[in-house]
């Protein structure tokens, strides 16, 4: 019997697989496509998964050799510029690469811990046991498995096979273009704005927004630019083509965008996109089923919260699964999967809702967002706003354990993106002289002088206990482990 089957072998499916692996768990991936996706799709990652990919070791995979996480310095939020410079702790951090490139290194990733992916394999349908769940599969043997996570995008087939209600919204009123392009030469200044006689200069990597619409420029450095708008109250149909965007362009910026097809190599995009859904599943388990990223999740894609909430739901349900297989995880360990990343959902759909309200046109939307920069001059203003899309801003219920830092990410301290790389929970003390007592076989530990107190981390990087003696360290181990 498999141990999890995961459906779907995109980021988060991949991920998870990963997580699993690195806990000596046997996953097995199941992906409908015969071959890994081209299109391009999300341009990048915003929020705590760029550090945490750094603590897995795998930022330097996609970021370059050598190179680290460091905070942004600026941002957007609702089509406003997000000033993070002056944050007294900015934890907004940003990775801009698409994708495609992102799904390769964890494909890669899992190659190297001798995961299966099998392509070209769909599933069809499950039956949930007492111990395990068979998975009906096209084309080929039902499959049995101890459990089956559904992470197979918003349109999910394992969660409605389970029978998971998927409520929200549904909005139809807006339209956005997005495509690959060409602009003339001398037309981008030094800091990659575009200039576009009549209006001014679009500047890059923001959300422009007009009285009649909006309009985002990316000037890739290594890549075909992207031009995209979005505009209310209009019809759409036939195939997305640049005349459509161009015409789009015009009308919300109030002149004409001189817009050329694409060069270069692809693949290039040009993709319309009708409405949006703001979904959260009625539950993330159902038995030995569970959903992850946009099964579980579907919202605006504006500010790019997508994956950082879809990896890190991975990250928090790796662990979980492979101490319940060993036969470690305490009564209630896997309850605790939904209780601690329902919440971060229900956060990034207030906040990208909230978002695509500030950027629509009108007078009144106009008069809100007058007194919404205004507010943005604040600096606790914006310190909330960037723990709000970096997704540090709730924090986790840890049992009895207190302290400054408990239920919260770990912060950055010398040497623990190595120590972390292993995916076990982690023991820091400062002094060398704590005792895990019979968690010692369970747990990594490491003496880290010059810290303040001594630090439990559990395999997601949560701080689940603090302390300058021992107090209370096998209290917290215990909530976590059993032994």
């Amino acid at each position: 019997m498999i141990d999890v089957v995961i459906a779907g072998a995109g980021p988060n499916g991949l991920m998870l697989a990963c997580e699993l692996a690195l806990a000596g768990i046997r996953p097995l991936v199941l992906e409908r496509r015969t071959e890994p996706a081209t299109e391009l799709r999300a341009n990048g990652l915003v929020g705590q998964v760029v550090p945490l990919l750094d603590r897995r070791g795998l930022y330097e995979r996609l970021a370059g050799p050598g190179t680290t996480p460091e905070p942004s310095p600026g941002y957007v939020f609702g089509a406003f510029p997000l000033a993070l410079h002056d944050l007294p702790g900015n934890p907004l951090h940003t990775l801009p690469v698409p994708q495609r490139r992102i799904e390769e290194m964890l494909a890669a990733r899992a190659a190297e811990l001798d995961i299966e992916i099998l392509r070209g394999h769909e599933v069809t349908g499950l039956v949930q046991g007492g111990k395990s769940v068979t998975i009906e599969v096209r084309d080929r043997p039902p499959v049995e498995a101890a459990f089956l996570v559904g992470a197979d995008g918003g349109h999910s087939v394992v969660r409605k096979l389970a029978g998971i209600g998927f409520p929200g919204v549904t909005t139809d009123d807006s339209v956005s273009l997005s495509g690959s392009v060409s602009v003339p030469a001398g037309s981008v200044d030094a800091d990659g704005g575009l200039a576009v006689p009549g209006f001014g200069v679009v500047p890059p990597f923001r959300h422009l927004r007009t009285e009649h619409g909006m309009i985002a420029w990316a000037p890739f450095p290594d890549r075909t630019p992207l031009f995209s708008t979005t505009e209310w109250g209009r019809p759409a149909e036939g195939e997305a083509s640049l005349e459509e965007l161009r015409a789009s362009a015009s009308r919300v910026l109030g002149t004409e965008v001189p817009l050329g097809p694409p060069t270069g190599p692809g693949p290039h995009l040009m993709r319309r996109l009708s409405g949006g859904n703001t979904r959260i599943a009625a539950k993330y388990r159902d038995g030995r089923v569970f959903l992850l990223g946009d099964a579980a999740h579907v919202h605006s894609a504006i500010g790019g919260p997508g994956l950082n909430l879809g990896l890190q739901d991975a990250v928090n349900l790796g662990w979980k699964l492979a101490a319940e297989l060993r036969g470690h995880a305490p009564d209630g360990l896997l309850d605790t999967y939904e209780a601690e990343r329902r919440p971060v959902a229900r956060r990034v759909a207030m906040h990208t809702q909230a978002q695509s309200l500030l950027i629509r046109p009108g007078g009144d939307v106009t008069a809100l967002r007058e007194l919404f920069g205004e507010l943005l001059d604040l600096l606790p203003v914006r310190q909330h706003i960037a723990n709000l899309l970096a997704g540090s801003d709730l924090v986790y219920e840890m049992g009895a354990a207190t302290g400054a830092l408990v239920g919260r990410w770990a912060p950055d301290l010398p040497g623990l993106r190595e120590l972390t790389r292993s995916g076990r929970p982690l023991l820091l003390d400062p002094t060398g002289t704590l005792d895990p007592g019979p968690w010692a076989p369970h747990i990594d530990t490491a003496t880290v002088p010059g810290l303040d107190s001594a630090l439990l981390l559990r395999p997601d990087c949560y701080v689940a206990w603090q302390g300058s003696t021992g107090e209370g360290l096998h209290e917290a181990l215990a909530t976590w482990i059993r032994v």
